[in-house]
């Protein structure tokens, strides 16, 4: 037990200090970075948790894949710095409204976790023995039954994320030649093969 806590408190505390980097960092890269860390770390508390299907999508889809992602589209955005700094303390005081908001809702949904019977009968009384199904397969029960709408909309929300990022690093540069297969199938013998009528020994 001893060290299964002092692991808790390490990837908790780790976990903690990489989400404050992720916003207080001025280079993009860099709070990309420390995204990937607060992804590990809290897959080591999921694999604490018992959660270990959890710890595995944690590091397969958001380390391999999302935060890959963010890295690129933060890279090619070329970002002018310099630019965005200069409106930061203009909106400060609705920043700091929203974070507010946020901290009170969490607040508010953490105590009532807390305090809320129900929630303790629960913790208390799983619903479904940790023997009689495995992790995997509890899991897909519980997404593809009672939360089946709930996923496919946050389907739905990653595709226009994804659809979204392509606009974004999507550049149109002038003089540029490129490949039109739809133009090449078109084109007819007439316009591909021209044929020169060379007199003997007098070259092309």
């Amino acid at each position: 037990m001893i060290i299964q806590a002092l692991a808790f408190y390490l990837f908790a505390a780790v976990t903690v200090a990489a989400g404050v980097m992720v916003v207080s960092s001025r280079n993009p890269v860099h709070s990309v970075l420390f995204l990937i860390l607060a992804f590990f770390n809290s897959a080591g508390l999921f694999i604490l948790m018992g959660a270990e299907f959890l710890a595995m999508i944690l590091v397969v889809v958001y380390v391999g894949a999302v935060a890959v992602l963010f890295l690129f589209v933060v890279m090619m955005l070329d970002i002018n710095y310099v630019r965005m700094r200069e409106g930061f303390l203009q909106y400060l005081p609705l920043g700091a409204l929203i974070g507010l908001i946020l901290l009170v809702e969490l607040i508010l949904v953490g105590g009532a976790w807390i305090i809320s019977p129900a929630a303790q009968l629960a913790a208390s009384h799983p619903v479904m023995p940790a023997g009689d199904l495995h992790n995997t397969r509890a899991i897909g029960n519980v997404i593809y039954t009672d939360y089946i709408y709930l996923f496919q909309a946050s389907g739905l929300i990653l595709l226009v994320a994804m659809i979204g990022a392509i606009v974004l690093t999507l550049r149109q540069r002038e003089g540029v030649r490129r490949q039109s297969i739809a133009k090449q199938n078109s084109r007819t013998r007439a316009e591909s093969v021209e044929v020169k009528q060379v007199p003997s020994r007098s070259g092309v």
